[in-house]
């Protein structure tokens, strides 16, 4: 029998969004996260985007703190 896998919503697209709305580049970005004492390489922090690999909940930590916002705005559209 065929079994189907279910996709998890993904944060990808907010994380994008997120990242495109304060103008700053996936390696930069993870520059600045490595600073804080998130160990994320490019490729990584682009998989999380793609949605291809479940983000950490320290790092959503630390881009809260980075970008000033609330957790909501990774959550955004999620729900629907």
């Amino acid at each position: 029998m065929e079994q189907k896998i279910r996709r998890d919503r993904k944060l990808g697209d907010n994380l994008r969004r997120l990242r495109d709305e304060n103008k700053i580049s996936q390696e930069k970005l993870c520059e600045e996260l490595q600073r804080r004492g998130c160990d994320i390489g490019r490729s990584t922090y682009a998989k999380y985007e793609a949605g291809e690999l479940n983000i950490r909940a320290s790092v959503i930590i630390e881009l809260r703190k980075f970008y000033n916002c609330t957790y909501d705005d990774f959550f955004f559209g999620l729900d629907e």
